[in-house]
């Protein structure tokens, strides 16, 4: 018999249900929010590198007016733990080529002091065929790359920060030293660094051309006015570096990141690209390609895409590709059939049996000869690096 609405409010309440009898209307737990299936295009509103492509003024006073050395000093004063938990939130990893996790690497500095001062280094030599990234930081950029050295610097109680410039880089270095004078000069860096207490000294220190300096060892040696020859491991950087001091060893985009991934918040950070695979990131696409370019893009966007977007598409058309170099010339080339689909991230890569590296593109059309190409980049390999790193060569 179907009782009427007013009976069903007047009727007592039902006797509790056992506890065992309990009735389950959901067996998955609280909904999830579904996982992002779509990388890409950057909107330029989450851009980091605002002046890639050196339209607007690079020193000081422009650099503060696109965001740069803004509440830096409040940064600074939240303290080591906070910036390293805003980095390991973030999920930053090396954008040198390792993808090695870096808040992970920069909390190891962080031991009891055993009197020696820490230092920062940044690796600037870069060296690697096809990739130019750093490059551009450094000549359109160069007040993040200094105010990051101080952010980074903080997170590991660092005394002093040397990047390290490729030799060939003259005007990179020459920005790159003004941007430093102009930091000291405005009590940016250096004693009392933006009001915050801490002293935090940068220095410019530029090689020779050798790409071997670009292995952190042998950068280490050539700092120290050495020839630059890779040391053996262990003792790592960390324990017995520059001047025997406790070191990091930093790539230039990596460290340029870090102002903006405090000041925005490392789940900002974090919301770009696939698990494991966060942010930003600087991707260089040379070869034949209509339109070659450095620019910043979302980290897992697919390798298509980006080219057909960025970089005017293949010459002659998709269908004339041949095959990928996808981060720089020590990483194992794809054909075009990897291509179509593969993602621009740290672990769809190595998938793909190749590496992100450096993020340096360089793509191949069907006139080009592989082997001969190939045998090219032996040549510079066999030039640079074979027989002057000991412990390769050793085993």
């Amino acid at each position: 018999m179907m009782l009427s609405i007013r009976q069903l409010i007047r009727s007592p309440l039902p006797s509790p249900i056992p506890t065992l009898a309990c009735i389950r209307f959901n067996t998955t737990g609280p909904e999830q929010a579904p996982k992002k299936t779509k990388f890409g295009p950057l909107h330029d509103d989450d851009r980091i590198f605002t002046n890639l492509y050196g339209r607007h003024d690079w020193r000081l006073k422009g650099a503060q007016s696109r965001g740069d050395w803004y509440k830096t000093k409040e940064i600074l004063l939240k303290g080591v733990d906070w910036i390293l938990g805003e980095i390991k939130s973030s999920g930053l990893r090396g954008r040198g080529g390792a993808g090695f996790p870096t808040g992970l690497k920069w909390s190891f500095m962080n031991k009891p002091s055993d009197g020696r001062p820490k230092y920062l280094v940044v690796n600037a030599d870069e060296g690697e065929p096809g990739t130019c990234k750093d490059r551009e930081i450094m000549r359109h950029d160069p007040h993040k790359l200094v105010e990051g050295c101080l952010v980074a610097g903080r997170s590991m109680g660092a005394r002093a920060a040397y990047i390290y410039i490729r030799g060939e880089f003259y005007n990179e270095a020459s920005n790159l030293q003004v941007a430093v004078q102009e930091a000291y000069s405005a009590g940016l860096i250096g004693h009392n660094a933006c009001g915050s207490g801490y002293d935090f000294d940068v220095f410019v220190v530029r090689g020779a051309g050798a790409y071997i300096c670009g292995e952190e060892t042998a950068l280490i040696e050539s700092i120290e006015g050495k020839q630059g020859k890779p040391r053996l491991k262990p003792p790592f950087p960390a324990d017995v570096g520059v001047f025997g001091c406790p070191t990091t060893v930093a790539n230039v985009e990596t460290v340029a990141v870090a102002p903006t991934i405090c000041r925005r918040g490392g789940s900002w950070f974090a919301g770009f690209g696939r698990e494991r695979n966060s942010g930003t990131k600087l991707f260089n696409i040379s070869g034949h390609v209509n339109n070659p370019c450095t620019v910043e893009e979302e980290m897992s966007i697919p390798l298509k895409e980006l080219i057909e977007r960025h970089a005017g598409g293949v010459t002659g058309g998709w269908d004339n590709l041949l095959a990928v170099i996808p981060g720089g010339s020590s990483t194992p080339l794809i054909p075009r059939s990897v291509c179509e689909t593969v993602l621009m991230d740290f672990d769809a890569l190595v998938q793909a049996q190749t590496g992100l590296g450096t993020a340096a593109i360089i793509v191949m059309d069907k006139s080009t000869d592989i082997v001969r190409a190939i045998a090219r980049l032996i040549e510079f390999y066999k030039h640079e690096s074979c027989g002057q790193c000991t412990p390769c060569r050793e085993a």
